[in-house]
Order: structure tokens, then C-alpha cells, then sequence
């Protein structure tokens, strides 16, 4: 039984140049991740048990395996993987079957194409929503989570 492996929880995201996959494997050992040009990224490490975790994932797009970068943390693994070339892929794997209940989105790294894009431009209009709240009179408002996206809504 000990020569089985096991799958790590995976979470994943993308940038239009990157996918991020943040392995959740305490105090892993012998960590290994291999990357093929044509999307094949292959895992597997030991467990702090010493037990076997390992996965291979076919994802949707080319990558750069020269571009790719594993930091191994206490807590978890994080592979950055570059796209060979700069574009939002529909989902991460080649296979459009629902992936393995293994893998998930990381929602804390996530970001949508059009919020990409929005962030060089977001600079320039931080000014603006600066102005903006403080032509605000009302402050009952002091405190709470500023999101500008919402006094967009609200002033529209």
C-alpha cells in the first residue's frame, strides 16, 4: 500500500503569460516538476510520511519550459509556468473533460483578462477615484472596504 500515490490538492490560475500551480504539500521532500514544450507538466514529491504524491497534467497551451519556475515553501509548492505565448486559455487542461477533484481555482490569484488589462489603466485612474471619494460627503462610509468598482455602479 505504501508504493501508492497519492494526489496533492492542486490550485491553479492564470495571467495572459502565465498558469500558477500552487501544490498543498506540507513539509514535501524530493520535489520534482518537469515541464514539456508542448504542455506536459509532470509532479511528484514525498510527503512528510514519506508517502508518494505525484500528478502529470496535459495543459491546454504550449509552454516555456526554460520560463518556468518551482519555489518550494513549508506549506505548499508553487510552479510558475510560461505560456509560450501570451494568451488566456479557455481552461487549463487540453482535455475538456471536468478535471480531477483534485485540482481547483485558486481564487486568491486569480485574475479575468479584462482585470489584467485594467490594472496598467487602473493607475492612471487612482487619482480620479481619489477625487472621487473625497467629493464623497458621506462618511458614515470611513472603515469599511473600499472597492471601486462598486462607487462606479453606484455613481451610474
Amino acid at each position: 500500500m505504501s508504493n501508492m500515490s497519492r494526489h496533492p490538492e492542486v490550485l491553479w490560475a492564470q495571467r495572459s503569460d502565465k498558469v500558477y500551480l500552487t501544490v498543498a504539500l506540507p513539509d514535501a521532500k524530493n520535489v520534482s516538476v518537469k515541464s514539456e514544450p508542448q504542455g506536459l507538466v509532470s509532479f511528484s514529491a514525498k510527503g512528510k510520511e514519506g508517502e508518494k504524491f505525484d500528478f502529470s497534467l496535459e495543459l491546454y497551451g504550449t509552454i516555456n519550459p526554460e520560463g518556468c519556475k518551482t519555489n518550494i515553501g513549508l506549506r505548499n509548492i508553487i510552479c510558475s509556468i510560461q505560456k509560450e505565448q501570451k494568451s488566456w486559455w479557455k481552461r487549463l487542461l487540453k482535455s475538456d473533460v471536468k478535471p480531477a477533484p483534485y485540482i481547483k481555482v485558486d481564487w486568491n490569484k486569480w485574475c479575468d483578462e479584462d482585470e489584467e488589462e485594467s490594472e496598467e489603466s487602473d493607475l492612471a485612474s487612482e487619482d480620479d477615484i481619489a477625487k472621487g471619494v473625497d467629493e464623497d460627503e458621506s462618511s458614515d462610509d470611513d472603515g469599511m472596504l473600499y472597492l471601486p468598482d462598486l462607487e462606479k455602479a453606484r455613481r451610474s
